[in-house]
């Protein structure tokens, strides 16, 4: 299948080098590939309860969807849904590791893109998976973000919150940790994100050990 080209950014900005360095340096662990996303694509208390409810939602349709993974990573979630999809777009901003993708994974229904995807144009489907992304970047990358998630039918949204009751959406440096370390969580549909969608569905909240929070899953059916 040919590859199609989308316009890529150039300038090395600084959360793509934030990023570089946690796979450069192993700050998210493992050692049984040159490249290892964390326990959050990997644990399988977090990962079993995703992958059940997303291939579930995927399912649920009588022909199959296109998928757009923004922050694919080292793919051991996206190969797990890979066939329930008519196509899948898996976008991350390492081109590492995205040329490591390239050459580990090859379906006739799966391209990877190296992109920036506050900055850059981002590939057409009907779904968006957008999981334990935002929670790494800045308000203001989140906004530009979230602009280009109005082209989505369906948005697949997962955060890491705090356990508790907290005030979302504080700022951060991006690439510098997550907004947990300030009791903060990414709340698309509060302020100063106020995304709108038409519907709003809880699809997984997974605690954590005690003090470490919870991963929660949103499926939001955008206007």
């Amino acid at each position: 299948m040919k590859e199609e080209k989308i316009k890529r950014t150039k300038t090395p900005w600084p959360t793509r080098m934030a990023m570089d360095q946690v796979y450069e340096k192993n700050l998210w662990g493992g050692n049984s590939s040159p490249f290892y996303s964390g326990d959050g694509s990997h644990d399988l208390h977090i990962v079993t309860p995703y992958i059940n409810a997303v291939t579930s939602f995927l399912k649920s349709f009588e022909e199959s969807i296109t998928v757009c993974d923004l922050g694919c990573g080292d793919f051991n979630i996206g190969k797990q849904l890979l066939p329930y999809v008519k196509k899948y777009e898996a976008v991350d901003i390492v081109n590492d590791l995205i040329e490591y993708n390239k050459a580990n994974f090859k379906q006739d229904n799966l391209e990877f893109h190296c992109l920036d995807i506050a900055v850059d144009p981002l590939p057409a489907a009907n779904c968006v998976i957008v999981r334990q992304v935002l929670q790494h970047l800045s308000n203001h990358e989140v906004s530009s973000i979230v602009r280009k998630l109005q082209i989505y039918k369906y948005v697949i949204l997962t955060e890491h919150l705090p356990d508790e009751d907290f005030i979302a959406n504080k700022d951060i440096i991006s690439g510098q940790g997550i907004r947990l370390k300030k009791k903060s969580g990414t709340i698309l549909t509060d302020a100063p994100f106020n995304f709108k969608v038409k519907k709003e569905t809880l699809l997984i909240r997974t605690t954590l050990e005690p003090g470490k929070g919870v991963i929660v899953t949103w499926l939001y059916e955008v206007y």
